[in-house]
């Protein structure tokens, strides 16, 4: 125990007088979480609408304000379509809606009308969130007229006695932030204990330093023991730290127990921490290390779930998921702050952590070879 005290000791002693290191542990993580849930945001308030109102009747004026009374649009006129597309051409509009001539009169003699939407869909997302929006406003935009027009549809005149009130769980304002702001955790914790551990690892063989410790008595799992524990600290402090400003800044809720959350982290940072171990076992070099960590870490994150869904991907990525050791995590923290889950409700994807990290950290150990 006194070995492993030891090379704890003489760990951290390393990192703090490390002078590149410093910043990565407590600069560029604060940066990244400040900047990317801002960033990486699905929420669309900067939608350039253009109208091309052809009827120019009070019931056409109605809705033109009803998009621009809408947070999300920006709300312009053309004269033609012609010269509307011509400002989509040039990525200057993202959504064209057309009110045909006639709209007012056939919705009083018809009961009905048609609108024209034209959507920029060069960004498939933005598109698709701005048809969304616009659905939207037209649906309500069409029952006001149901609701106030009884004369005119008499069958219809009893909806004004219903009252709906929407009740959205786990995230009540729909602030995207409060869902960016928890995945963002976890890749700042992945990154600290993935990066490190193995560059840490590998600076030694760099320089030389390795060969000293081989030579010692020092046992393999004495050795191994003492080079994980003082970056699963760093990285349990960094959980902690991003906690804090994320509650600060965001108003991240802490709807379940922060003590399962960082019992459920440990687990997963001894997995990352192993993958770490493993990746510096096989380079000789930083810039090998970060170039297997590179590949590995780009595509764990994009296909975790950060962003979209993992339940929205293919089957076979579905499937290959199922040796992504941050999808569990990322469900994990999820689950516990926004939801507020117990043990029982994530015992599933612990179990996964468990038998991935026990795997890769034996694999770890016995591909490390101390030669003396």
């Amino acid at each position: 125990m006194r070995t492993i005290i030891s090379i704890i000791k003489k760990e951290f002693t390393q990192v703090f007088r490390n002078k590149t290191m410093l910043p990565i542990i407590f600069v560029i993580p604060l940066v990244q979480l400040l900047v990317l849930v801002y960033a990486a945001s699905l929420d669309m308030k900067s939608i350039n609408l253009l109208v091309v109102d052809k009827d120019l009747t009070p019931l056409s004026k109605e809705l033109e304000s009803k998009f621009t009374a809408s947070p999300f649009f920006i709300v312009g006129n053309s004269i033609s379509v012609s010269e509307a597309e011509k400002e989509i051409l040039n990525n200057n509009a993202d959504v064209i809606i057309v009110i045909p001539q006639g709209f007012e009169k056939n919705i009083t003699n018809e009961n009905s009308s048609e609108l024209q939407f034209l959507f920029n869909a060069i960004n498939g997302t933005k598109a698709s969130i701005a048809n969304g929006y616009s659905q939207r406003i037209v649906y309500d935009f069409n029952q006001n007229i149901i609701l106030n027009s009884g004369n005119l549809f008499p069958e219809t005149a009893e909806f004004q006695k219903i009252n709906i009130e929407n009740s959205f769980w786990y995230n009540p304002r729909l602030d995207y932030k409060i869902y960016m702001s928890s995945g963002i955790l976890v890749i700042l914790v992945t990154i600290i204990s993935l990066i490190l551990s193995g560059m840490n690892l590998v600076r030694e063989k760099e320089s030389g330093t390795i060969e000293q410790i081989n030579v010692t008595p020092i046992k393999k799992y004495q050795f191994i023991i003492g080079k994980l524990i003082p970056f699963l600290i760093i990285a349990l402090f960094e959980l902690a730290f991003g906690l804090t400003i994320a509650k600060i800044l965001f108003k991240l809720p802490f709807e379940g127990s922060l003590l399962l959350l960082f019992g459920s982290a440990i687990i997963y940072l001894i997995t990352m921490l192993s993958i770490g171990l493993l990746m510096s076992v096989f380079s000789e070099t930083q810039q090998q290390l970060m170039f297997i960590a590179y590949f590995f870490v780009m595509v764990f994150i994009l296909m975790s779930g950060i962003f979209t869904p993992a339940e929205t991907m293919p089957q076979w990525a579905q499937k290959l998921n199922y040796i992504n050791p941050i999808s569990y995590f990322m469900k994990i923290v999820r689950m516990i702050l926004l939801k507020g889950s117990g043990l029982k409700d994530i015992i599933n994807e612990l179990l996964a952590l468990v038998i991935y990290g026990s795997l890769t950290l034996t694999f770890a150990v016995v591909k490390y070879r101390k030669r003396a």
